[in-house]
């Protein structure tokens, strides 16, 4: 069986706290795998629901590598925060990516570092 995973790409540039950090990467993993196919949902509750948390320098870096994975069909979701606490409103914090296979993932991520 393929293993399948699912990438959230954090921006390096707002220095969120932790807590704060914590909750938009755990919208990104919700909102990006309910775009999944039910196949690619399965075998990756199957495969025990791995994710990897990637960063970027910055906004930029995060839609183009949205665009990537539009162009290679992966589910997608940019969060944007509500702005009631560190950031202002409408700041575009984190992308998801997946779940998908690894190997298919890996050929748009690779190149990033984890965080």
């Amino acid at each position: 069986m393929d293993e399948y995973k699912q990438c959230i790409i954090v921006r390096d540039d707002l220095k969120l706290s932790k807590g704060k950090l914590a909750v938009q990467v755990a919208h990104a993993a919700v909102s990006a795998s309910s775009w999944a196919s039910k196949s690619a949902l399965d075998n990756w509750k199957e495969g025990g629901q791995k994710k990897v948390v990637l960063r970027v320098p910055a906004l930029k870096d995060l839609f183009e590598l949205k665009e990537k994975a539009r162009r290679e069909g992966f589910p997608t979701a940019l969060i944007a925060d509500a702005g009631l606490t560190e950031i202002e409103p409408g700041t575009v914090t984190v992308l998801g990516i997946g779940p998908a296979r690894a190997q298919d993932i890996d050929r748009i991520t690779k190149e990033l570092k984890l965080l």
